[in-house]
């Protein structure tokens, strides 16, 4: 099966943005970084969520990224869903930082379970062809929404 093992991401300053995404992250190969002049303001067009075990290590994650530059777009707060919040990169990235637990069941730590990239497209069948077509199989499709499954 195809996977993704990495992300890369266009941004204006590519030191700068490294030195963010360690400070705040410590997601090393996994996120990438290239030089671009592209406009990074405002939405971009997709969102990168962090999955994460307990609640402690979504509050430590969201405070690094804020500590090493990154600007509150949502606090992080319980939900009925779990706990999250969500924090905008000072390359325009957008990133949520969530997990399921309502409950911490050790210290925090900076492990991330799962990194999940969530485009935004016109044409959600043809898409889901255009990356079916390319190996990745899908897991879930429902109305607007296609996950890939994923190897564990």
């Amino acid at each position: 099966m195809t996977a993704i093992d990495s992300v890369t991401l266009e941004v204006p300053d590519p030191a700068a943005a490294t030195a963010f995404y360690d400070a705040a992250f410590g997601l090393g190969e996994r996120v990438r970084v290239r030089a671009s002049n592209a406009p990074t303001d405002g939405f971009r067009g997709f969102t990168l969520s962090l999955v994460v075990s307990q609640p402690s290590t979504v509050s430590s994650l969201i405070d690094s990224a804020v500590e090493a530059g990154a600007t509150t777009l949502k606090p992080v707060a319980k939900s009925l869903w779990g706990y999250g919040g969500v924090v905008q990169a000072p390359d325009g990235a957008i990133w949520k930082v969530a997990t399921s637990a309502k409950k911490d069941s050790g210290p925090a730590t900076r492990e991330v379970d799962k990194i999940v990239l969530l485009m935004a497209v016109a044409d959600v069948s043809a898409s889901k062809r255009f990356y079916a077509d390319r190996g990745l199989a899908v897991g879930k499709s429902f109305g607007k929404y296609v996950e890939f499954a994923m190897p564990s």
